[in-house]
């Protein structure tokens, strides 16, 4: 019985070592629907820095995936010509910074920015206008279910 107990120990402690040397990774989805330069600047831009170094300074990892819909498309798209954002002198101002900061996010955070393919159509955007490191979802919904369903916590910046 004693050698049954030592065994157990063991084993129980082998698998404390293996737990212990697994990366811990937390998950957030942002949908992002806001226009404001301000809100995507502070709860977003700021607010994914911040929280990758809080998980950064607690040995975690930050995994990000955002939906852009709404009124966001215009700060991912390279190319405003054309469209109603054209005419926006405060987007047309920061466009270059926020180009820098976002394709940041995207280059050394990981981040994984998703636009809404739907929304995309319907306003008759040029998918070719986007940023290189923008994708496309099908749609909005789809894109937050398919991410709370892979266990992404849900983040919203309207």
């Amino acid at each position: 019985m004693r050698e049954f107990m030592k065994l157990i120990m063991i084993v129980l402690l082998s698998m404390g070592a293996l737990v212990a040397d697994e990366e811990i990774v937390k998950k957030v989805v942002y949908n992002l629907k806001t226009g404001d330069i301000k809100q995507l600047e502070r709860q977003l831009i700021g607010g994914i820095v911040a929280h990758t170094t809080y998980y950064q300074n607690k040995l975690e990892e930050l995994e990000v995936r955002v939906i852009i819909h709404g009124d966001a498309y215009k700060f991912f798209m390279k190319d405003l010509n054309n469209t109603a954002y054209a005419y926006q002198p405060k987007l047309v101002d920061k466009k270059s910074d926020l180009e820098k900061r976002l394709g940041t996010l995207a280059k050394q955070y990981g981040v994984e920015f998703l636009v809404c393919e739907s929304g995309v159509k319907s306003r008759k955007l040029n998918k070719k206008a986007f940023y290189p490191f923008v994708s496309m979802v099908h749609n909005a919904a789809i894109g937050l279910i398919d991410a709370q369903n892979a266990g992404y916590a849900y983040l919203s910046v309207e």
